[in-house]
């Protein structure tokens, strides 16, 4: 089962929560190291979710993580290799440095909830669809790349 809705907003509303929750309930504040290195790997999030999808793009298959039974290919290169969710991986280092932009620890918690739910509620189902979809070649290609990192 996956959520009702794309990733896209569930991304908007965690960063959401994570900035009610920063600003509302602050717990501990993050020191301008540890942000200045969240930023980094926002960055580094942004230039890993432009990679996937070019990637996408460039094998002419269906880029819409609502609707994975319409991909025609299976992307197996570029970050493919290293992992088997780049996009996603790429938008959890966006939403760390959002939380780290927020400066304080409470917002990572929403960041943790999405890596969670993101794993169970997309990723595996969509892990299925691809599975049924191409088979061997799917199961394959799990073993050798990991789902995250």
């Amino acid at each position: 089962m996956t959520l009702p809705f794309p990733p896209a907003l569930q991304i908007m509303i965690v960063g959401g929560l994570a900035w009610l929750l920063a600003d509302n309930y602050p717990v501990y504040p993050i020191g301008a190291a540890i942000r200045f290195v969240t930023y980094g790997l926002a960055v580094a999030g942004v230039i890993i979710i432009a990679i996937s999808i070019a990637a996408f793009i460039r094998e002419r298959t269906t880029i819409n993580p609502v609707k994975p039974e319409a991909a025609n290919t299976l992307v197996v290169t570029g970050l493919y290799r290293f992992s088997r969710n780049p996009m996603y991986l790429g938008t959890t280092l966006l939403l760390v440095g959002w939380a780290g932009y927020l400066g304080d620890v409470i917002a990572v918690a929403p960041v943790v909830f999405y890596f969670v739910s993101m794993t169970v509620f997309q990723i595996k189902p969509e892990e299925k669809v691809l599975r049924e979809k191409f088979g061997a070649q799917y199961d394959d290609y799990a073993k050798r790349v990991r789902r995250w990192i």
